[in-house]
This record gives structure tokens, C-alpha cells and sequence, in this order.
């Protein structure tokens, strides 16, 4: 068995990992004949947020509104629906697989009809980010609901407790490793969703800034906007695991 790495090389690896990849992009990708219009130096990707930062952030916000508010009820709706499942065998029989069948539908497909039901505001954007999290998180809440053991709920029983105190004692609990698994996946598939939907009918978001600089081939303009999107999924992905280690720390 491997002994675990000391605490500050798990802080300076990545750091040095990441370093390494920016240098080697910085120097050995123009050398190798790599165009900079396909692919532009890191430099010059820092220049646009130095130059353009007022462009990149009001389309920033939009972005990490409509995924913030998307991760919140869809997995919201998840954990309230899964509860639901758990406690009525036959509700569950009779929409799980419907809701199975609803999650087979890329996102790419079921973009567009949400966005014609319900406008190009910021609301369909919302219900799309919502969708792509809401089924995992559906089905690990379910199974993590449902991984007290029957012995333990029948001993919670013969103790007086009430249905409402085995839920809140032993399942919600045990079911908390399974949810948090699922909310650091949300974290990053939320900001996929907002950005599908700014994709197919938005002027505003990191969605809408990568397709115009995709056409207009401001790749400068494109990567930073895909740097832009991945540090919002990272900074949701942090603030879900800062959450995690504090409530599975008291539970």
C-alpha cells in the first residue's frame, strides 16, 4: 500500500503540474509549428482578460447565474423527488422509468425545445442546467436513502422513533456520502448546461461570447472565455467540497 503524500506536495504537485503544461504551451507548441490563431500563447490569452476584462466579465455573470440557480433547484427537485421515490414503492414504478426515458435525450436535442417553450431569457438556460443535474443525483440519493439496513431501521422502531426520526437519524445521514458525490459532479455539469443553452439562443453568457469568437476566429477571445468557464465549474466544485467537509464533519 502506498504511504499518502505529505501535505505540501499535495499543494505544490498541482501547482507544478500546472506550471509545467503552461510553460511547455508557452514555448514548445510555437516551436512545433502550431499557428497562433488556432491555438494562442498563454500570454496572449492573459492579455484579452488584462485588455478585455469588462467584456468577459458581463458575460461572466449571466453564466454563473443561470448555473448557480440551475445546480440549486435541480438538484434541489432531485433529493425532494428521490424522498418521494424511496417512501412509495409504486410512485416510483410508475415515473422512474419515465424520467429514465427523459434522461436518454441528449441535452444537445432537448435544448432547443425547452428554449422554444419557454423564450430566450434566462429561465430556459435555468430549467436546462437544472436537467443535466437533476438525474444523477437522483438515482445516488435514492440509492443512498435506501442503504440503511433493514435491521437498523426495525431497531430505530423498537426505540419509539418516529418515521419522520429514522428519515432525519439514519437515512438522510447514510445518504450524505452518495449526495455529495453526486453535487461535485453538478458542480461542473450545471456550468455545461447554462453554456449549451447560451449556445443555441442567447446574446449574453460565456456560451454566447465562445460561439461569436468561434465565427468572428477571435481564438484569443474563445480560450479565455473557456478558461473563464472552467473556473466557474472549479470555484462551485471547491465551494461543494468546503460544504461537504463541514456537514459530513457534524452529521
Amino acid at each position: 500500500m502506498q504511504k499518502p503524500l505529505p501535505r505540501l506536495a499535495t499543494i505544490f504537485l498541482p501547482i507544478f503540474g500546472a506550471l509545467s503544461i503552461l510553460l511547455a504551451w508557452q514555448f514548445l507548441l510555437p516551436a512545433s509549428g502550431v499557428p497562433s490563431y488556432i491555438v494562442p500563447m498563454p500570454t496572449k490569452i492573459a492579455g484579452v482578460f488584462q485588455k478585455q476584462w469588462l467584456l468577459l466579465f458581463n458575460n461572466f455573470w449571466p453564466t454563473a447565474l443561470e448555473a448557480v440557480a440551475g445546480f440549486v433547484f435541480g438538484n434541489l427537485a432531485a433529493v425532494l423527488l428521490a424522498m418521494v421515490f424511496v417512501y412509495s414503492r409504486i410512485i416510483q414504478a410508475t415515473y422512474f422509468p419515465v424520467i429514465l426515458f427523459f434522461n436518454t435525450i441528449p441535452i444537445l436535442a432537448l435544448s432547443p425545445i425547452i428554449i422554444l417553450i419557454f423564450g430566450l431569457g434566462m429561465t430556459p438556460k435555468i430549467i436546462i442546467a437544472a436537467v443535466i443535474c437533476f438525474f444523477p443525483t437522483l438515482v445516488n440519493m435514492i440509492r443512498g436513502l435506501n442503504s440503511a439496513s433493514h435491521n437498523e431501521q426495525e431497531l430505530l422502531r423498537i426505540l419509539s422513533a418516529t418515521p419522520w426520526e429514522i428519515f432525519w437519524r439514519l437515512r438522510f445521514p447514510r445518504s450524505l456520502p452518495m449526495l455529495f458525490s453526486s453535487l461535485r459532479i453538478a458542480s461542473a455539469t450545471a456550468v455545461i448546461g447554462a453554456i449549451v443553452g447560451e449556445w443555441i439562443g442567447a446574446d449574453k453568457g460565456l456560451g454566447a461570447l465562445i460561439i461569436q469568437a468561434t465565427f468572428n476566429y477571435q481564438s484569443d477571445r474563445l480560450y479565455a472565455a473557456i478558461v473563464l468557464s472552467s473556473s466557474l465549474s472549479i470555484a462551485l466544485f471547491l465551494i461543494v467540497v468546503s460544504v461537504e467537509r463541514r456537514v459530513i464533519r457534524y452529521s
